[in-house]
């Protein structure tokens, strides 16, 4: 029998609240120093009168300051307290000096002499800024904050207003995974804090194929699919909107069976021993984005869209006249429709299904923000990305010191290849020897670098232009590898005016001839 799910949180109270501790100072007497006769000329500082001595405390508060507090550390008070230093005056007469003990040293203080030095004073001042709490290392450390508290109680009640588990009696021998708490920052576009973020997830690694788990696998629309539909979008003068799907991967349908302990600071104090049986994909399981993409399709075929057989993220929709494709890049969605009043249609019934958030017309879709990590970002730029006489050979120089810096500039150029189809060629190059790369491959990948730093300019852009032409172009060099003698093959492909695609790579047999290389 299954049990009922509960949103109590009283239990999250037991002695997981932090103590406010309160740190109170207070001052001491000074101490007092040897009794010496001092002869002493008559001087203005000499002859002034001292202040009377008094041992009452005072409480001071930020508007009150006094250049003779001396703060310590105690807790034997609830307030901050001072006392007032006596000022040290030598008498009118003048006394001689006895001759000081052999072992016997005298002290002179400055304020035998009338000098005194200025006390510090406590920097009271109070800041309207509210602080942010740092990223907690644990759930413990995360409850015992109010902050990251709420963020996990706003994530625990979305869960279960989702439905996502009913709680069951554990079965004997059944694989039970691991409920983890995620927490960050959530960040504005300008860098600036947003709120914060606490994710439930389940950890995928303890789960077993076959028993919890089936197929994984789950397609993403493909770059040039995205630029073949911005083209047709742009000849057509159709208006592209963007949407984002909220906690895309809570709306999958699981048809395996997980089971999963309770998250940890939020357990049912009514059945502490019971598990979590899923009804919907959570973050962290194997096949949770292909659960999301099965139940977007099932949807959306209901609205009369159907996938694209080359790419199976792209759903088009024709009825008479009406035209519209979406495409789907994970949570990521844009739709385009030949009317706004079918795009709104559409719109409309994707909400009422899935929580949306409409970002509007399209701006920015699967963005690339690159950082300079390699300390050339005053680096002389190159005209051309790539030395068009020498060629790369795995046998020839000598190792680079540091091939995980290789290999992660080697794999960040390769997303800017998306945009940059001048370096796709020389990318693919030095993309051969990311297993053993040499000192020549970081000149020739340094090289690439200082070409874009002079090229911070350049881009893809997209025109209205005619879409019922395709044109491709291709060449390929022959034995052009040192190494294996095959040849590389390249290609671009124009719809209409605009690039929509293109690609280097390898061949994977060997040529016998430069005509039937290309």
């Amino acid at each position: 029998m299954n049990a009922p799910t509960t949103t109590n949180y009283n239990f999250l109270d037991d002695g997981i609240n932090p103590l406010l501790t309160t740190q109170v100072y207070t001052t001491s007497p000074p101490t007092s120093s040897p009794n010496i006769t001092v002869t002493q000329p008559p001087s203005p500082v000499a002859q002034q009168t001292p202040p009377p001595q008094t041992t009452n405390k005072t409480t001071f508060s930020p508007s009150i300051t006094s250049s003779t507090q001396q703060p310590t550390p105690t807790t034997q008070t609830t307030t901050l307290s001072t006392q007032t230093t006596p000022t040290i005056s030598s008498p009118p007469t003048q006394t001689p000096i006895s001759p000081p003990a052999p072992h016997s040293p005298q002290m002179t203080t400055r304020a035998q002499h009338g000098i005194f030095k200025p006390r510090k004073l406590f920097n009271l001042h109070t800041s309207t800024h509210q602080s942010i709490s740092p990223l907690p290392t644990n759930p413990i450390d995360a409850l015992k904050d109010h902050n990251w508290k709420m963020a996990m109680k706003d994530e625990y009640d979305a869960l279960i207003e989702n439905k996502t588990w009913e709680l069951v009696l554990r079965p004997s021998n059944a694989n039970v995974i691991r409920s983890l708490w995620i927490f960050r920052h959530k960040k504005k576009s300008d860098g600036s804090f947003e709120r914060y973020k606490a994710r439930l997830v389940g950890n995928g690694a303890n789960q077993q194929s076959g028993v919890d788990c089936g197929e994984t696998f789950s397609p993403v629309v493909k770059p040039a699919t995205i630029r073949t539909v911005l083209s047709i979008a742009l000849s057509k003068s159709w208006c592209l909107h963007q949407l984002d799907v909220k906690n895309a991967f809570l709306h999958g349908n699981l048809d395996e069976t997980v089971y999963m302990h309770q998250p940890p600071g939020f357990r049912d104090p009514q059945y502490p021993e019971h598990v979590c049986l899923l009804k919907k994909s959570l973050y962290g399981l194997k096949q949770a984005p292909r659960a999301w993409y099965q139940r977007f399709t099932d949807y959306v075929a209901k609205l009369g869209f159907s996938h694209s057989i080359s790419d199976h993220s792209l759903f088009i929709y024709h009825h008479g006249n009406d035209t519209a494709y979406i495409l789907l890049y994970v949570d990521d969605i844009i739709l385009t429709a030949s009317s706004d009043a079918l795009r709104d249609t559409i719109m409309s019934q994707l909400s009422s299904k899935f929580a949306m958030k409409d970002l509007g017309p399209l701006s920015y879709f699967l963005g690339i923000s690159v950082t300079k990590h390699t300390g050339m970002s005053s680096c002389k730029s190159s005209p051309t990305p790539v030395d068009t006489k020498a060629k790369l050979s795995g046998s020839s120089g000598n190792p680079y010191h540091d091939p995980t810096e290789y290999r992660s500039l080697a794999g960040a150029l390769q997303y800017l290849t998306f945009t940059r189809p001048d370096i796709s060629y020389i990318v693919q190059q030095v993309c051969l020897f990311m297993h053993d790369p040499k000192t020549q491959h970081m000149s020739a990948l340094k090289r690439i670098i200082r070409y874009i730093h002079g090229t911070l300019d350049f881009g893809l852009h997209l025109y209205p232009s005619s879409v019922s032409k395709l044109v491709s172009y291709t060449d390929a060099d022959w034995t052009g590898c040192l190494d294996t003698r095959r040849s590389t093959s390249g290609y671009c492909v124009y719809l209409g005016d605009n690039l929509i695609s293109w690609s280097a790579k390898r061949q994977h047999t060997l040529s016998r001839s430069n005509a039937e290389a290309e």
